[in-house]
């Protein structure tokens, strides 16, 4: 039985994000790939899991160790969490206002956002839905796992 493994530009296609922010995910770990000649190509199985489209659970965890002191044997622990929320029906106004408030939590200096998070808010017009998908450590999925939370419910408030 053999793996299917997908381009950098097919990956773009399919998250239907620019192949540069693809790249970034690679070089920043959060994406597994490997290197064939001078293409990188990204496993289903790894792909699913970045998706979470597969069976596993709804956030992926991909835990990363280095080195502080290696004298001392210390090791520094860190967690990197990925999660993509569709949100159904919403209107184009609320998702400039969900995205907008998004990208200002995100720009606070909280420590929280360390660890170089990311955020990538999609509008489907035609669907009327939002798709986000955040990196990061868990403090800020959390954070903004919460901020989405209370923006969603006062947009099932507020048509009310």
């Amino acid at each position: 039985m053999s793996e299917k493994f997908y381009t950098i530009n097919q990956v773009a296609e399919t998250l239907d994000m620019h192949h540069k922010t693809i790249r970034k995910f690679i070089a920043d770990g959060n994406l597994p790939a490997s290197k064939l000649g001078k293409q990188w190509r990204i496993a289903e199985e790894d792909l699913k899991v970045f998706m979470n489209t597969s069976e596993k659970p709804d956030i992926a965890y991909n835990v990363e160790y280095s080195a502080i002191d290696t004298k001392a044997d210390k090791v520094k622990r860190r967690v990197q969490v990925s999660t993509v929320v569709d949100i159904e029906q919403i209107q184009k106004e609320e998702y400039l206002r969900i995205s907008n408030t998004l990208i200002a939590v995100m720009n606070c200096k909280d420590a929280a956002m360390q660890d170089a998070p990311t955020l990538n808010v999609k509008y489907y017009e035609k669907e009327k839905r939002i798709r986000i998908m955040l990196w990061g450590s868990v403090r800020f999925i959390e954070e903004l796992l919460g901020t989405i939370t209370l923006l969603v419910e006062n947009i099932t408030l507020g048509g009310n």
